[in-house]
């Protein structure tokens, strides 16, 4: 049956492409958290641990809102090898000391929120409210936990 919510299927199929980055580089950024929530060590370990744990978790149940809206689109989502190759987030090399971790979460959710601000251009011009609701939930989360973990960064 075709679709019909009011969005044609151009604009659809770009929103999607749009959400699909932001689910490759949200799905990287959740992997790259949850290495870092196993391997974290120092003096901050028993506040990072936490902290990570607690931004994977969120992130985990991201990854399936930016899915169902794609597919709200009608559109379906790639599998994770075609996610990997559009992300604009790489893992890490090795297992980075603490501060590194903190400085490439930093990036990392900074990437993700430039990449749902790019997308969310296209749903606002498309009258595509749901899709914007989301991104601006995103880039909130994003910006907040970038804050957070900047000023985790900060020298006495």
């Amino acid at each position: 049956m075709e679709l019909d919510i009011g969005i044609n299927k151009k604009d659809r199929e770009k929103i999607a492409e749009g959400l699909t980055k932001t689910l490759a580089d949200t799905y990287t950024l959740y992997l790259k958290t949850h290495n870092f929530h196993f391997n974290v060590t120092g003096p901050q370990f028993q506040t990072l641990h936490l902290m990570f744990e607690t931004q994977y978790n969120e992130l985990w149940l991201a990854l399936d809102l930016i899915a169902e809206r794609i597919r709200a689109l009608g559109v379906f989502v790639p599998g994770f090898h075609e996610l990997d190759k559009i992300a604009s987030i790489k893992s890490d090399e090795g297992v980075p000391k603490a501060t590194e971790m903190i400085q490439s979460l930093v990036k990392g959710h900074e990437a993700v929120t430039k990449t749902a601000r790019g997308v969310f251009e296209i749903a606002d011009k498309s009258k595509d409210q749901p899709t914007a609701d989301l991104l601006t939930e995103r880039m909130n989360v994003h910006e907040k936990t970038a804050w957070m973990l900047r000023s985790l960064l900060e020298k006495p």
